[in-house]
């Protein structure tokens, strides 16, 4: 098997793919063909020891996958080989193949390409989760988008339009609110040059959406909380999800405390890992809504399993538009 391997905490450049054994599939675990791994901005984060779980070395980075059965042990019932299969696996995902064990697997809607499914799993479970178990949305809410053009920014206007509301994307260059506007965000606002002409971030929020916002989304921190706190309206809510920008933010009490405002977390993973069963009823209500085709996850870019370093820096340095995943070609 061909596989992206850390051997020590580098820079993301310096992994390489290197040839190993295959992995005995065993009585009661399935072989899959890896078509699609999705690249996420925790992936970049284990590699470079940043994450708050630190595997022990060497490890193979990439937690989403999607592809089909090549092998199915003679104890596992329900699956066959050549089915069609998507996995959160925490590690191991960067590879042309993997072997797990059959309750891990979820059968890939016919709706969605690999590439789809490998990279809407922790984006839409984070969206349909803050949405639907950390707060309630309701129909004709103004929804703020941070980071609208990433991952869970995009899962954010897709689940938030389902329901109805009304989504303001914001976004820090033309192409990445070109892709808010085809994903039919309602209104978008440039965060690159939101004070400008003299108006701030709060400022146009509280223009676009008459007044103020109900939720705003902030996987970004940094500078842009304090404005999204300050932008909400009466009973507004500050989601937050994650500091992508690398800076933690600290919050005035009092814009809080003023006009009744909430600031709630959103740790879907560690949500996730603690209650299996609630996060696999989650999941289906997700793959449910995509089967009806009120959710339509963006097809990503795909790039060789030789570029995960780049890919990965590229996450980083916050250039991706869009999801990307690696494609490890038949050899």
């Amino acid at each position: 098997m061909r596989a992206v391997m850390c051997r020590e905490l580098v820079d993301p450049e310096e992994l390489r793919v290197e040839e190993l054994d295959n992995v005995p599939c065993g009585p009661d675990r399935v072989r899959v063909r890896i078509w699609a791994s999705g690249v996420n901005y925790v992936d970049a984060l284990f590699v470079q020891g940043q994450y708050q779980i630190k595997p022990p070395l060497p490890f193979i980075p990439g937690s989403e996958i999607a592809g089909e059965l090549t092998e199915v042990g003679p104890e596992v019932e329900r699956w066959e080989v050549g089915d069609r299969v998507m996995a959160s696996v925490g590690l191991g995902g960067f590879a042309d193949e993997i072997v797990l064990r059959a309750d891990q697997l979820t059968r890939i809607p016919d709706r969605l390409s690999f590439g789809q499914a490998a990279t809407m799993g922790q984006s839409y479970c984070t969206a349909w989760f803050t949405l639907t178990r950390r707060t309630v949305l309701r129909p004709e809410d103004w929804v703020v988008i941070f980071g609208a053009a990433g991952g869970v920014g995009l899962a954010m206007l897709d689940v938030a339009r389902s329901f109805g509301a009304h989504t303001v994307a914001v976004a820090s260059s033309p192409e990445k609110l070109q892709l808010a506007i085809e994903r039919n965000a309602n209104a978008v606002i440039d965060s690159s040059d939101a004070g400008s002409d003299g108006a701030t971030m709060r400022a146009r929020i509280r223009e676009v959406t008459d007044g103020g916002a109900d939720i705003v989304i902030d996987p970004v921190g940094g500078t842009l909380t304090e404005e999204g706190l300050r932008g909400l309206r009466e009973g507004g809510r500050l989601m937050v999800i994650g500091f992508a920008s690398g800076s933690i933010p600290t919050l005035p009490a009092n814009q809080v405390l003023l006009r009744n405002r909430s600031v709630l977390g959103v740790d879907w993973g560690a949500w996730a890992l603690g209650h299996p069963a609630e996060n696999a009823a989650l999941l289906g209500e997700v793959l449910a809504q995509v089967d009806a085709g009120a959710l339509e996850p963006v097809e990503p870019t795909m790039v060789p399993l030789e570029d995960a370093g780049t890919a990965l820096r590229d996450l980083i340095e916050r250039r991706v538009v869009g999801k990307v995943a690696l494609e490890s070609r038949a050899r």
